[in-house]
């Protein structure tokens, strides 16, 4: 009769097999909607070409990023002056002059590129090469705010219209929409502000007429779309500006559309003729680890602590919770252990949530501990760790989301903590939306996966131990030369799921690029 390590040995290389082939099977899946995404997109392709043929409109070569990447523009001179002595920069990053020769043309442009890839610049250098002004329109205060703090050191003259603004300051931008004198480059703007004012329309009309409304920027533009994952419905309203300004030139940007997404928000806005650019999703500076969640509170904030006051240690950070409540919660917990936090959420008054914003960008405070409104447009350069206490609720946010930390382009870690309960509590809220279901279900599988790729290291990791190896480095390669040398049942051939995101999809596969694993202490 077998031994009981025998028997256990045996129910433990059963149970890795089977981890192995839930993830190939899983792979085999994603192959499958990559090839079919990949088909649709070829066969729009052909479709618009046919289409761009008939209308004898110019030819591919000349709506390649390529045939804009070039200095020997007008305009060209000016775009590397002010690059250099206004945003103190030596070079560009990838398309963005593409980008700003396109607009500096007076072509319709939109931008796919990644959280921290540089696509403000895109808008704010040209305003200050054109004349009259650049209207921005920004989802949320906070984002405006960030910029306006940046624009402000630069020397740059910018502002926004919102809510809370003094009838004093109104006047103020309105008269300086028409003076031809005015040093005015950038004003931003909610939505909302072109779907409800009609004193503010009427002031574009007359800067248009004037000749000084040259472009319109539409950050986050995604949330045109109803089948974006931030949906609002003022942006819906934004048509209105290129039906009633032809002449000005509109960019959209964004870090998170699909192609159906895009084509939606490119029909919303009038532009379905523009340019469209798609930078790389790869960033290879940005580490993600998915932490089982304690079912204990107390737990989790121990954990969070003994990680800021450790691999964190005076270093910036944001923790994202599901609610205001959490939000509040967690960071009183955290100032009671000591940690140097400010909440943030929609639900704050105006002047509170610039302060937190402002301290946490002064380093005056170490973390944010905020819900979705301190969100698209952050721009502190030297965010070192993005925690989330709750998952997102969509690989799109996620990697909105996580992609605020380390635009200074070194290493950062992107923590979030997977918990069942907060599943139930997500599903309830995305009910109600298009895709939300859909895409919680996506997120779920993202943090599944990883959680059978981490058990999976776990038993390499495990076998290097027993063989005497005290040093270990775990990186996608590494893992996939252990599974081949090992021979461990049922992993020889397994391959890791990491690949460079396709432009026109967002899959659980694209955030596992560089995915980061801690080695804990094995006993």
């Amino acid at each position: 009769m077998a031994s009981i390590s025998a028997l256990t040995e045996e129910l433990d290389s059963i149970t890795n097999e089977l981890h192995a082939v839930d993830i190939q099977i899983q792979e085999l899946l994603e192959r499958q909607q990559e090839l079919i995404q990949k088909k649709n997109i070829l066969t729009n392709r052909i479709k618009q070409h046919l289409e761009a043929s008939d209308a004898g409109e110019s030819s591919e070569s000349d709506s390649s990023p390529a045939a804009w990447n070039k200095e020997d523009f007008p305009w060209s001179g000016k775009v590397q002056d002010v690059l250099q002595n206004m945003f103190k920069l030596q070079r560009f990053r990838l398309l963005q002059l593409e980008t700003i020769n396109v607009t500096m043309s007076g072509k319709d442009v939109f931008l796919v590129m990644p959280t921290g890839g540089g696509k403000s610049l895109c808008y704010q250098l040209p305003a200050l090469c054109s004349d009259g002004f650049t209207l921005v329109i920004c989802p949320l205060i906070s984002l405006m705010e960030d910029q306006l703090m940046v624009l402000k050191q630069l020397g740059i003259s910018a502002t926004m219209l919102n809510a809370s603004s003094s009838k004093e300051h109104v006047k103020w931008v309105h008269a300086e929409m028409i003076n031809k004198n005015s040093k005015l480059k950038l004003i931003y703007v909610t939505p909302e502000k072109i779907a409800k004012s009609k004193m503010f329309m009427s002031r574009l009309e007359k800067a248009y007429e004037a000749r000084r409304f040259t472009r319109i920027a539409v950050d986050e533009v995604h949330c045109c779309s109803h089948w974006g994952h931030d949906f609002r419905p003022d942006y819906k309203a934004l048509g209105i500006l290129k039906r009633q300004f032809p002449n000005t030139a509109l960019m959209g940007l964004t870090a998170t559309a699909t192609s159906h997404v895009l084509k939606d928000a490119q029909k919303i806005l009038c532009v379905e003729k523009c340019f469209t650019f798609t930078a790389s999703f790869n960033r290879p500076n940005l580490y993600y680890e998915i932490r089982q969640k304690p079912s204990n509170t107390e737990d989790v904030i121990e954990d969070i602590v003994k990680l800021i006051n450790g691999r964190y240690k005076g270093q910036s950070g944001i923790i994202y919770c599901f609610s205001q409540k959490d939000s509040e919660q967690v960071t009183v917990s955290l100032q009671k252990l000591g940690i140097q936090a400010g909440a943030y959420h929609a639900n704050m008054e105006p002047e509170d949530k610039t302060r937190v914003h402002r301290r946490w960008s002064a380093n005056e405070i170490q973390v944010v501990v905020a819900t979705v409104a301190f969100g698209m447009g952050i721009d502190k350069p030297d965010v070192r760790f993005i925690i989330h206490h709750s998952m997102s609720k969509s690989i799109e946010n996620y990697y909105q989301e996580s992609g605020r930390a380390g635009r200074d382009d070194m290493k950062a870690d992107c923590i979030l903590y997977y918990g069942f309960g907060d599943i139930f509590r997500i599903s309830s809220m995305v009910v109600m939306e298009n895709v939300g279901q859909q895409k919680l279900y996506e997120m779920v599988s993202y943090c599944q996966n990883i959680s059978k790729l981490n058990h999976l290291k776990l038993v390499v990791l495990k076998e290097l131990i027993k063989r005497g190896k005290k040093k270990i480095q775990v990186t996608s390669r590494s893992l996939q030369i252990w599974f081949s040398n090992l021979r461990i049942q049922g992993l020889r051939k397994e391959k890791l799921m990491m690949h460079e995101m396709n432009a026109s999809k967002f899959s659980k596969k694209s955030l596992c690029i560089h995915h980061y694993f801690v080695v804990k202490r094995l006993r």
